[in-house]
């Protein structure tokens, strides 16, 4: 009968929700926290009271609501099968990554459901937790403390042989290395949780996780194709499911087409108007199509403009960031390389002039050309000009002098070994 009666409360306060949700804050709570018994019924509508009262909380973005809800519940985890309670745990730390500016918040949660876990001799949920604080020290950009808690779980994973926590770890080791611009020990932690994901069935969110980050190191290797293929794959995946993510992988993919060159950024427009590209039609797309028009036509005033128009979907992204700074250099060159081809001297401000940059930034892009040797000149700095070497004629003098010194030089070993051979 007391667990029907939690039933019919769990009812009213879903009931409540939308009209009177301080009520059924206060039923909720009644539920989970309340002198209930704990058999089974009870226990599963007590689950689903904590799981929607987490949910109301990040709904009114009461982090701190969370915070004290998960302290709150220790007796009832002390009652709940392991399993279980490392569920609800999970599930309630998620609710609070749900409200923005949350991440300070999230690592003093993590921390403190790891010093419980300790306490309680909850190795399962303490290394789940420590994979999530992990993933939040990313975040936050604090590399070291990351990487010394990967290095201390990876060894504790290994022993206990958890394939599935070993591949997490592996791919935020992967994260953290290609953050640090360290691609060579990226590639290898993502091969290594490769390898542990083969043994076992890993599901769909996180093959598309692997996917997206195997493309992203194809991409630092300028292998775009490849990028693209992973890319594509994440990207299905999340789109199937319907899961959060699906548009950030298209726009990496549209990304790797523009990166490939002019003649896949030409079919950049059939992509977009194709059924996927309709579905998540909006800032995300449109910002890489932007980009995409500009390089097709090589305008860099337009490439600056999408820029600035689409900062958020563009300079907000580090992975789209870094690769459109790279391709905002080569559209740079090739429109100096056009512009200055008529002359063998030109004032570097009428070349800024003719390209609306401003000068400074043109007298720096020429200089890197040329030590860069993909520019034959000289900057005159005094006179504020460009001096441009024109090719010379190939000599056919020099290669026949050398045909003839490497023949004579052939001839003179034979006659040398024959000589030998003669003497013997």
């Amino acid at each position: 009968m007391a667990s029907q009666t939690l039933a019919e409360k769990y009812e009213s306060a879903v009931k409540m929700e939308t009209s009177d949700s301080s009520e059924a804050v206060r039923l909720l709570r009644d539920i989970a926290l309340g002198s209930h018994p704990n058999d089974l019924e009870s226990i599963k509508v007590k689950e689903n009271a904590v799981t929607k009262l987490a949910k109301l909380y990040a709904d009114e973005q009461d982090a701190q609501a969370v915070r004290t809800l998960l302290t709150e519940l220790r007796p009832l985890f002390g009652v709940l099968p392991k399993a279980k309670t490392a569920k609800l745990v999970r599930a309630l730390i998620e609710a609070i990554s749900t409200v923005p500016d949350s991440t300070q918040l999230q690592l003093e949660v993590c921390r403190e459901q790891v010093a419980w876990a300790v306490k309680e001799k909850r190795t399962f949920l303490r290394q789940r937790i420590e994979a999530r604080l992990v993933a939040l020290h990313l975040a936050a950009k604090d590399f070291p403390a990351a990487l010394s808690l990967i290095s201390k779980l990876l060894s504790e994973v290994k022993k206990l042989d958890d394939k599935m926590v070993l591949v997490e770890v592996h791919l935020l080791e992967s994260r953290a290395h290609h953050a640090l611009r360290n691609l060579p020990k990226a590639k290898a932690a993502l091969t290594a949780g490769r390898a542990a994901a083969n043994a076992i069935y890993i599901p769909p969110l996180m093959q598309s996780e692997i996917d997206t980050q195997s493309g992203i190191l194809h991409a630092e290797e300028r292998d775009y194709k490849t990028a693209y293929s992973y890319f594509y794959e994440a990207f299905e995946a999340l789109n199937t499911l319907e899961a959060p993510g699906a548009v950030a992988r298209l726009k990496y993919m549209l990304l790797c087409m523009v990166m490939t060159g002019k003649s896949q950024a030409q079919e950049l427009p059939a992509t977009i108007a194709s059924k996927a590209g309709l579905k998540y039609a909006g800032d995300e797309v449109d910002s890489i199509a932007a980009v995409a028009k500009a390089y097709t036509s090589r305008s860099l005033e337009a490439f600056q403009a999408a820029l600035t128009t689409y900062s958020e979907q563009l300079t907000g992204d580090p992975i789209v960031h870094r690769h459109l700074q790279e391709l905002y250099g080569t559209l740079m060159e090739e429109n100096l390389a056009r512009l200055i081809e008529p002359f063998s001297r030109v004032e570097i401000d009428h070349v800024a002039s003719l390209i609306r940059l401003p000068l400074p930034i043109v007298e720096a892009k020429l200089s890197q050309m040329i030590l860069d040797r993909k520019l034959a000149g000289t900057l005159d700095a005094g006179a504020g000009c460009l001096d441009v070497f024109q090719d010379d004629p190939p000599d056919a003098v020099y290669p026949a002098a050398l045909d003839t010194l490497k023949h004579m030089g052939a001839a003179i070993d034979t006659l040398a070994a024959r000589s030998l051979r003669v003497a013997a």
